[in-house]
């Protein structure tokens, strides 16, 4: 049984429960190693493991989201968590998310499951015994939502998690655009130009844009109309959103997969907000009134904040594979 969220008293504002999480963990670490692995275009992507002792622990994948890393407070949180109950867990970073510049003319979007389907079916020529889980924040759970949905009933993973993801990217960013005096759009809007200048080299022959252009784009809409759907084949940003939002494929979702959102959340749409009919019957809908974009922060005390997530995604995976396993071993 998955319980429904209740917010701190001290944190039922939206953009609080956005915004302050990450200010509880300015020194959060959990140990890992980094690994590149190739792809089959000539690129590779970066991974961070964190592994147990046990070498038969299952297996847990953690996408983080738009412009995120290893160094992400919820990523970190999420993995020191699902390490703490048995997990082997590594993050998949996104290609220009990682510490190195990606080689290719290209880099990721909300739509891109190829990446992920490779990096899963990878792990399952690797360890064809270990039940397999994955949990997708924001972006990275409009991606793995988006995966499950095409996989259907061929998904390897044993279930999923999708945590504020975009699922209608259109009105999503129309949001993100306008929201909070277009302060997200600005933070967004900084990260990934940063990130989209280490790759000018690579792209210069796809795209002619300078320097300054790119650092004078002040609109969300404009950096996916000249940046990301050129680099990614489609036609425009009104083109990419149609083709890489998830909310289609929510209902031909074949494994069993918790989908937690908010109805507040100040960086999606109330059209993002999936309900019954949007779903498949294997899907279970936690969709609670408060609790901002990956915020979801409970507790009674301020200085003892609950980190929600950490405690409902893995007691949630805890039911399909951690007691299954244990099953097994009697």
């Amino acid at each position: 049984m998955i319980p429904q969220f209740k917010p701190a008293w001290w944190m039922t504002n939206r953009h609080v429960q956005t915004i302050m999480p990450r200010f509880f963990r300015p020194f959060h670490n959990t140990s890992y190693e980094l690994e590149q692995l190739d792809t089959p275009d000539g690129d590779f992507i970066e991974l961070a493991w964190s592994l147990p002792h046990n070498e038969t622990a299952p297996l847990a994948i953690v996408l983080h989201g738009l412009e995120g890393n290893i160094n992400s407070f919820y990523a970190k949180g999420m993995m020191k968590a699902l390490k703490k109950q048995g997990y082997a867990v590594v993050l998949m970073h996104f290609r220009n998310c990682s510490t190195e510049v990606n080689r290719l003319p290209r880099a990721y979007h909300s739509g891109d499951t190829a990446d992920l389907a490779f990096f899963i079916n990878h792990l399952k020529q690797q360890y064809p015994n270990r039940p397999m889980v994955a949990v997708g924040f924001s972006l990275g759970g409009n991606v793995l939502a988006k995966y499950l949905g095409e996989q259907a009933k061929a998904c390897p993973l044993s279930a999923a998690a999708v945590v504020s993801a975009p699922y209608d990217l259109s009105s999503s960013s129309d949001v993100i655009r306008k929201s909070l005096g277009k302060i997200y759009q600005k933070y967004l809007l900084d990260r990934m130009k940063k990130s989209m200048q280490r790759k000018l080299p690579q792209i210069k022959q796809q795209i002619s844009i300078t320097t300054d252009q790119l650092m004078n784009i002040d609109d969300l809409l404009e950096f996916d109309n000249q940046l990301t759907a050129p680099l990614h084949g489609f036609e425009n940003a009104h083109d990419y959103y149609r083709q890489a939002s998830a909310m289609p494929y929510l209902k031909h979702i074949a494994v069993p997969t918790l989908i937690i959102h908010a109805k507040d959340d100040p960086m999606l749409s109330i059209k993002a907000v999936p309900s019954r009919q949007d779903v498949s019957e294997h899907v279970t809908l936690r969709i609670s009134e408060k609790g901002g974009h990956v915020g979801f922060i409970a507790g009674k005390n301020p200085f003892k904040p609950i980190f929600w997530l950490e405690k409902t995604v893995p007691n949630y995976f805890g039911q399909y594979v951690l007691n299954k396993v244990n099953n097994e071993q009697l």
